[in-house]
């Protein structure tokens, strides 16, 4: 009886979590203000231009699987310490 239980109120809080979260625009809080405008820009940005990362900080995966183990090739560089 436990056991079917369990899952149920995992996925009824689980529900309930998701649903807690507004969507709102991101604003400075009261008495604060962004930052000022990047030296030569003409505007500063806006909260959410500040959040967007360019793709150098996060940059696309590109993680080749092994279907197979392989031997490993000589590492001329993987000496022993002196």
């Amino acid at each position: 009886m436990r056991t079917a239980i369990a899952p149920g109120l995992a996925v009824l809080l689980a529900a309930l979590l998701s649903a807690c979260g507004t969507r709102e625009p991101l604003t400075p809080l009261e008495g604060a203000s962004l930052p000022t405008a990047p030296y030569g820009a003409q505007t500063k940005p806006s909260a959410e231009e500040l959040l967007r990362r360019d793709a150098l900080a996060a940059p696309e995966r590109s993680v080749e699987l092994r279907r197979r183990s392989e031997e490993r090739q000589d590492d001329p560089f993987d000496l022993p310490p002196e």
